[in-house]
């Protein structure tokens, strides 16, 4: 069993906002594979469904925390589960890679990312596969980086986005299927 995690904070008023990358990939998993309809669950501080992804068995989870305290679901989760954090993928935004470009890593440091330091403190650990999106300014950025990656995506920005949004179910699948390493060979 998988744990797929998209990283992002709940509620309308964050709706399409560049932090919420991670629960707009959540989406496109479940469009494009076979879920059940994500369930709210106190227990486990996410919205959670259950699937598969090719033959794998996965949960897909959207954490309802806020990013920074995002490690408290994907632990729950794990723990009931007893998911190895060597079978835990996050997806997330990244403001150090290019809109419109996506990388991905086997582990590494948080890299400034709230939800990701979460990860890390909850788990004891920088050990798990990353799915990171693109939402670098596209032009110069007079404010704090909170204002920008809280702000809603530019029209110009959907552009770029949407594309690789629509690349996260077979980036995933390649995951799943044939490693990190494979996939970081044919998508980054």
């Amino acid at each position: 069993m998988k744990l797929i995690v998209g990283l992002g904070n709940p509620g309308a008023k964050y709706k399409n906002t560049r932090h919420n990358a991670g629960f707009m990939a959540a989406d496109e998993l479940f469009k494009n594979f076979v879920f059940q309809p994500f369930k709210k669950s106190d227990k486990f501080k996410a919205e959670i469904s259950e699937g598969k992804i090719g033959e794998e068995k996965v949960i897909l989870i959207k954490p309802q925390t806020f990013m920074n305290l995002s490690g408290e679901a994907v632990s729950a989760v794990m723990g009931f589960y007893k998911i190895p954090l060597q079978d835990v993928i996050i997806i997330h935004d990244d403001v150090d890679i290019p809109s419109g470009k996506l990388r991905i890593r086997q582990e590494g440091s948080a890299g400034g990312h709230n939800g990701i330091k979460s990860i890390i403190a909850s788990t004891g650990s920088y050990g798990f596969a990353r799915v990171r999106l693109g939402v670098q300014p596209m032009s110069p950025f007079k404010g704090a980086l909170e204002d920008y990656v809280l702000g809603k995506f530019t029209d110009d920005e959907k552009k770029v986005f949407k594309p690789i949004l629509g690349e996260v179910p077979s980036v995933v699948e390649m995951i799943l299927e044939q490693g990190v390493g494979a996939a970081m060979n044919r998508f980054n």
